[in-house]
């Protein structure tokens, strides 16, 4: 799997390419459709794959302020491509030279004279160019004076609706994983290094593994059944607390995550959390007592929800 860049060359195996051209953060149903059909020309045309994405997010680059919204990372998105069957991921550097680049420019010097692309396939959704000048009609009429062929995918509607990335930031703010795992067809995942807390976890019996969100999507603050990939490659069963730990009159969100079974050191580690099921809002209780008492409730209930699937 090759990992590019819009403003490098293209590896001479890689000119002729057909590239998914979108941003495919989260990677769910809708953009799996458009890299399929990527993937299936690719195949019938004997043409690497490659599949695009803007880092950072256009939206976070003109609006800067706005919430985190993130469904994965670049690191995330590789591997997703690669599952796929993609040759290669090109990453658009989203900056002000990027943004100011014309629809024509686009396609004229980056995507036919930069990169060699021969073949483009995008969601009828897409956008390009300053000011966002472009569309998959403008898109077909450039690429048609540079030979290369381009071809749109309509959207993926399940239960009467569009798949889409608000739909599941929505499922996820509202604390609905399941959706958001429908959406995406596998559980929305935070991937972080593990950092040091301040000891209340394994003080309390329950020791957790903490990771800040950084730029994703907060979910519902509140008790998770989750699974756990180690960088080791295991997988494990456990229960997350994500949220401002108001028994503690804590500020800072954190997602605090007791592994099951499992002993040993994670500081510095990369981990990568799965949020299967929310299980309740987080709270304040009268004790401590009361609280363990609770989390041991938690710890069982994430148990049976866990062995269920």
């Amino acid at each position: 799997m090759h990992r590019l860049t819009h403003d490098r060359p293209m590896p001479e195996q890689l000119r002729g390419s057909v590239i998914a051209l979108g941003n495919f953060d989260g990677f769910h149903l809708g953009h799996q459709a458009v890299v399929s059909r990527a993937i299936s020309l690719g195949f019938h045309e004997r043409r690497p794959v490659i599949v695009a994405t803007f880092e950072p997010h256009p939206v976070r680059f003109f609006k800067p302020d706005v919430p985190p919204f993130r469904l994965t990372s670049l690191d995330q998105r590789e591997r997703l491509f690669a599952h796929a069957g993609a040759d290669g991921m090109l990453v658009f550097n989203f900056d002000k030279a990027l943004a100011t680049t014309s629809a024509e420019d686009f396609v004229s010097e980056i995507l036919a004279k930069q990169l060699g692309v021969r073949a483009v396939v995008t969601g009828t959704d897409f956008t390009f160019g300053r000011g966002r000048a472009g569309n998959a009609e403008v898109m077909r009429t450039l690429g048609a004076s540079h030979d290369i062929e381009v071809e749109t995918v309509g959207p993926v509607i399940l239960d009467g609706e569009p798949v889409s990335s608000s739909r599941i930031r929505q499922a996820l703010a509202a604390g609905d994983p399941a959706t958001a795992t429908h959406l995406l067809t596998r559980p929305f995942a935070i991937e972080a290094a593990v950092e040091r807390g301040d000891g209340r976890g394994h003080d309390l019996g329950f020791p957790t593994a903490n990771v800040s969100l950084g730029r994703y999507q907060r979910p519902a603050h509140g008790i998770y059944a989750v699974r756990v990939r180690l960088d080791d490659g295991s997988e494990h069963s456990g229960v997350a607390s994500f949220g401002v730990r108001p028994m503690f009159e804590g500020r800072d969100e954190v997602l605090e995550t007791y592994i099951f079974d499992w002993e040993g050191d994670l500081y510095g580690r990369t981990i990568e959390v799965d949020l299967i099921a929310y299980i309740r809002p987080e709270a304040k209780f009268d004790s401590i007592d009361a609280l363990v008492e609770r989390m041991r409730e938690d710890e069982a209930e994430a148990r049976r929800i866990l062995a269920a699937e």
